[in-house]
């Protein structure tokens, strides 16, 4: 596979050219974006892959919505639906997509809405009678016919963005320099005690004049259903299956893994089918079952015994009191994007 990356790289000079006209287009106004009255926080990646924008999203919502009436939209990747979608209690993982459901359902009283046109999106959001005072964007750094009035990037500390390639070589949906249109850049899934010499390294190589912050997945001591929790230190030597469908997720078995365990890796955002339910029970054998919190959304109703989910949350290494001001200080006196 390494291989066949590299002898694609020239298709990757080619997506890299059609990607930089694109932007120049819209950098230079030939292309339209769309500003809105309202404050709107883009969250993306220049790569494909796991960088977190989920938990970022959540951090966000925890961080605002005591003061704001907050709306959340993505395009609700490999859903089941079309067009515009708002959460409401009849939706599930299939309408909204897995990460808009697992939003929609741990903060019940904000706006979780879907739309893959990200415009028409907002201004359905902005026809309700409780219109949403702030709109987080999620996965929408690319999505250039919004014009957001803060972008925040996120790059993963294992596969940092100024490291890759374009597509196919690399994993790079644009050029390293879309970097620039970030307003605060967010190194993501660090070991908890990286050190400020190696913060410090990364921020020379990023290079820009921009705040770059540094964060860890933190994850919960206990794991949860419907019903009841277990703490993680009691279960940690039991028996269990663990399944993941989740972009990277060697840190969430290495969290949980004894040495007796079964695991089961499925792709991304997968739709289990009627035969991979089976084989999860046959795996199980009615051992303990814990999964991702995105996974637990679609694997809920498929009658597994034990189904237990790990919550994770985006936390800092260091100023995060630095980065809630700046957000703060955003949505506190944006009257208008920019």
């Amino acid at each position: 596979m390494i291989i066949l990356r590299y002898l694609l790289f020239p298709f990757s000079i080619l997506y890299g050219w059609i990607t930089s006209i694109r932007n120049f287009l819209f950098d230079k106004g030939i292309l339209k974006s769309y500003s809105f009255d309202i404050p709107i926080i883009a969250v993306g990646n220049l790569s494909v892959g796991g960088t977190g924008k989920t938990p970022q999203i959540e951090y966000l919502i925890r961080l605002l919505s005591s003061n704001y009436k907050i709306a959340t939209l993505s395009r609700g990747y490999k859903r089941k639906s079309e067009g515009f979608v708002l959460a409401d209690s009849n939706s599930n993982a299939e309408i909204l997509g897995d990460e808009p459901f697992q939003i929609h359902q741990k903060f019940p009283n904000i706006h979780v809405a879907v739309d893959a046109q990200r415009k028409n999106g907002i201004e359905q959001l902005l026809k309700l009678d409780t219109k949403p005072e702030v709109i987080l964007l999620d996965d929408a750094f690319q999505h250039r016919k919004v014009k957001a009035g803060f972008y925040i990037l996120l790059s993963s500390f294992d596969d940092l963005y100024f490291n890759d390639f374009m597509l196919p070589t690399g994993n790079l949906r644009e050029s390293r320099s879309g970097a620039k249109r970030a307003n605060v850049i967010i190194i993501t899934k660090c070991p908890k005690d990286l050190s400020e010499l190696a913060q410090e390294n990364i921020i020379k190589k990023i290079g820009l004049n921009v705040p770059i912050f540094f964060s860890f997945i933190d994850y919960d001591s206990e794991v949860y259903n419907e019903f009841e929790s277990k703490k993680v230190e009691e279960i940690i030597d039991v028996d269990k299956l663990l399944l993941a469908g989740i972009a990277k997720p060697e840190p969430f078995f290495a969290y949980l893994q004894a040495e007796k365990n079964v695991k089961l890796v499925y792709p991304d955002h997968h739709h289990f089918s009627e035969k991979d339910i089976e084989e999860i029970k046959n795996k199980a054998n009615n051992k303990l079952i814990i999964t991702t919190e995105k996974d637990y959304v679609r694997l809920k109703n498929q009658n597994l015994k034990s189904l237990f989910y790990l919550p994770i949350k985006s936390s800092f290494i260091s100023k995060g009191d630095d980065f809630n001001q700046t957000i703060l200080n955003y949505v506190g006196t944006s009257t208008r994007n920019r």
